[in-house]
C-alpha cells in the first residue's frame, strides 16, 4: 500500500479502513478535487475522513474528449462514522470493509529443515513461476533447489545480444532460457485476468517492488516493468532465495526424471538426472520450464508423464508509429503523461467457413520487435518495451487461434512439430541468416509481395527480409487475417495503413501442451512432480506464472510437512 496521499492527519493506531470503488475523476484533478469526490460519495464532511490511499488507478478512454480517471481507494473515516456510512450503504457495491490482501504463509519449516528423514524441493526452470515458488519456499524455511538450463541474466543478456546484433544464436541460453524466463526480454506487464481471491498477485507485486519494481505497480490498473528493471530485480530475489539457504544452479539442463511405476500404472517422482550425469533426489519437484522446452517434453512424455495437447495460436508482429496509436486511443490528449503510450486489445471473430478467432497479442506500446528462437535454423518473433516506453513503434502479436483436434490431431506433441515447420520456413524467408521475413500492410491486403519500406521502420533485429508474408502461415491463418486488420482499422483508426509492418512468425504465444495436474497440483499420474506456470499449460504472462508458481509451492510445503510428521 502507498503512503497517504491526501494532507490530512493520518490516525495513529491502526487504522479500519473502507474499500471505495469507482470513484471517477477528470484526467486533470487535484489532490482536493479526489478529497472531495470521497466526500460527496460518502455524505460525509470533510473533517470526518482522516486519510485516504490508493489501491488501484486506471482509466475510461472511451469518449476520447472526456477521459476519466477511475479510482479504487481505501478509505479511514472518523470512529464516530464509520459505522453509519456502512449501515447507509450497505446494499451499494462501491463501499466495502477494505479486504485484507497481506499474504499468510501456509506452513513454516522448523530451524532443522532439512534432516536425514527430509529431502529438500526441487524446482526445474526460473522464470517468474520458478522465481516466485523458490523464494517462496525459501521464506517458508524449505531451501528449495532451483535448476536451470540457461545462465543468469546477466550473461544471459549478452548472448541475446549476441543473436540481436550478429545473428548468432545459443540454445541454451536466449530470450526463452535462463534466469527470469521468456518474460524478461517483454514489456514486463504484470496483470492477468485470472481470479485471485486470495490477492497473490499483491504477494507478487509486493516482492518486485522489494527487489526495485517502482511503487506505482502497486496502483496501476495495468502495470508494466520493461527489461532493463526486470533484469536488476531478478538478481535481488535471487540473492533473497540464496540468503534464506536456496540455491540456484545455471546451465543445468534436466536429461531425465526417475519415476517409480506403481501397481495402478500411475508413478512416483524420486528424482533426476542432469545432462553432466549427476543425480539428485527428491520426491517433491516443481516442473516451471516455461512453453519452449521442447525436448523437455518430450522427455516427460518418454518417461511416463501424462500430457495432452492444448490451443495456442499463430501469426505475424504488427508495428505502426506509436504517435497513431496514440491518437486513435487518446485524441487530444495523446501524450498526456498520465495516460502513456497507449495499447489496445481487438479480436475479431471470422465470418463463413473459416470461422476463426483473430485477437491481438502482448501489445508492446513504444517497443521493439525481437528475436525469440531457441532452435538453430528458425525465426521467431517477439515483443519487447522498457520501462519508458518511449520508442517510436508500438507493436504487438496478431494472431490466429489453432485448436489440436481441428488442426493438428496426429498425436500430442504435433502442436511443436507445427510451430517448428513455421519457425523454420520463416527462417528461409528471411534469407537464412535469422532475420525475419517481413511484409508492409497495404502489400499483404492486396496479396503482393513488399519490395521497399515506407515511413514505418521495422525495429526486428537482426534485420528483416521484404517479400510475400502469404506463404508464411496456413492458408486459413492468411486469409483470417486479411479479413481482421481493416476490422480493426474500424476500431483504431490507422490500423490498417500501408505503411505498417508485419513481421514473422509469432508461435509462442502458449504453451501447444498441458501437463495435466489434479486438486494437489501434483501430476495426474506421477506423484510428487508439480507442473506449473505457462509452460505446463497452467500461465500465459509473468504474473498469472508468478501467482501459479506461489499456488503450487504452498502445495509442496503442506505435502513436506505431512510427510515429515508421519
Amino acid at each position: 500500500m502507498l503512503e497517504c496521499r491526501a494532507k490530512l492527519p493520518c490516525p495513529t493506531s491502526e487504522p479500519y479502513m473502507l474499500r471505495l470503488n469507482e470513484i471517477k475523476m477528470a484526467l486533470n484533478h487535484n489532490e482536493d478535487d479526489l478529497i472531495n469526490a470521497i466526500v460527496d460519495k460518502l455524505a460525509i464532511n470533510r473533517d470526518d475522513l482522516l486519510s485516504f490511499t490508493i489501491f488501484k488507478r486506471s482509466h475510461d478512454a472511451r469518449k476520447k474528449t472526456n477521459i476519466l480517471l477511475i479510482y479504487q481507494l481505501d478509505v479511514v473515516l472518523k470512529d464516530s462514522v464509520e459505522e453509519s456510512v456502512l449501515e447507509q450503504f450497505s446494499q451499494q457495491a462501491f463501499v466495502k470493509v477494505s479486504p485484507d490482501t497481506s499474504y499468510h504463509f501456509v506452513a513454516q519449516a522448523e530451524e532443522s529443515f532439512p534432516n536425514k528423514e527430509q529431502q529438500r524441493p526441487i524446482i526445474i526452470g526460473f522464470g517468474p513461476c520458478g522465481i516466485l515458488a523458490a523464494l517462496v519456499l525459501a521464506q517458508m524455511g524449505l531451501k528449495p533447489i532451483v535448476l536451470d538450463r540457461g545462465q543468469d541474466v546477466k550473461q544471459r543478456t549478452k548472448d541475446t545480444w549476441e543473436l540481436w546484433q550478429k545473428g548468432k544464436l545459443n540454445t541454451e541460453s536466449n530470450v526463452q532460457f535462463g534466469e527470469g524466463g521468456a518474460g524478461t526480454f517483454s514489456d514486463g506487464k504484470l496483470y492477468s485476468q485470472v481470479k485471485d481471491k486470495r490477492f497473490l498477485s499483491r504477494k507478487v507485486l509486493a516482492e518486485f517492488v522489494k527487489a526495485g519494481a517502482p511503487d506505482e505497480i502497486l496502483v496501476d490498473s495495468k502495470p508494466h516493468i520493461g527489461t532493463f528493471k526486470l533484469v536488476s530485480m531478478v538478481e535481488k530475489m535471487r540473492e533473497e532465495i540464496i540468503a534464506l539457504g536456496g540455491e540456484i544452479h545455471f546451465g543445468q539442463k534436466v536429461e531425465t526424471i526417475h519415476r517409480e511405476q506403481n501397481p495402478d500404472d500411475s508413478g512416483q517422482i524420486t528424482g533426476l538426472t542432469l545432462s553432466n550425469g549427476e543425480t539428485m533426489h527428491s520426491r517433491h519437484i516443481i516442473l516451471a520450464i516455461g512453453h519452449s522446452a521442447r525436448d523437455t517434453f518430450e522427455m516427460l512424455l518418454e518417461y511416463g508423464v501424462y500430457i495432452e495437447s492444448k490451443p495456442f495460436s499463430i501469426g505475424f508482429r504488427i508495428e505502426h508509429p506509436q504517435s497513431v496509436i496514440d491518437k486513435a486511443r487518446f485524441g487530444e490528449n495523446a501524450g498526456n503523461p498520465i495516460l502513456g503510450a497507449a495499447d489496445y486489445h481487438l479480436v475479431h471473430h471470422c465470418k463463413g467457413k473459416n470461422g476463426r478467432s483473430v485477437y491481438s497479442f502482448c501489445m508492446c506500446p513504444g517497443g521493439t520487435v525481437v528475436a525469440a528462437t531457441s532452435e538453430e535454423g528458425s525465426v521467431v518473433t517477439n515483443g519487447m518495451s522498457q520501462y519508458s516506453r518511449n520508442e517510436r513503434n508500438a507493436n504487438a502479436a496478431i494472431v490466429v487461434g489453432i485448436d489440436p483436434e481441428q488442426d493438428y490431431p496426429e498425436h500430442v506433441l504435433s502442436g511443436i512439430d507445427l510451430q517448428r515447420d513455421l519457425e523454420k520456413l520463416a527462417y528461409k524467408l528471411g534469407g537464412g541468416d535469422y532475420k525475419a521475413p517481413a511484409q508492409l500492410v497495404g502489400d499483404f491486403l492486396q496479396d503482393k509481395p513488399s519490395t521497399e519500406l515506407g515511413d514505418v521502420a521495422p525495429s526486428y533485429k537482426p534485420g528483416v527480409n521484404l517479400g510475400d508474408l502469404s506463404k508464411a502461415l496456413p492458408d486459413f491463418a492468411i486469409k483470417a487475417i486479411r479479413e481482421a486488420i481493416p476490422a480493426f482499422n474500424r476500431k483504431i483508426d490507422g490500423y490498417a495503413m500501408n505503411d505498417a509492418v508485419l513481421t514473422g512468425v509469432e508461435t509462442r504465444t502458449s504453451s501447444p501442451i498441458c501437463i495435466r495436474r489434479d486438486k494437489s497440483f501434483q501430476s495426474i499420474n506421477t506423484y510428487g512432480l508439480y507442473p506449473a506456470g505457462e509452460g505446463a499449460g497452467y500461465a500465459g504472462g509473468i504474473l498469472s506464472a508468478a501467482i501459479d508458481g506461489i499456488k503450487v509451492a504452498e502445495a509442496v510445503a503442506k505435502s513436506i510437512l505431512v510427510d515429515t510428521e508421519s
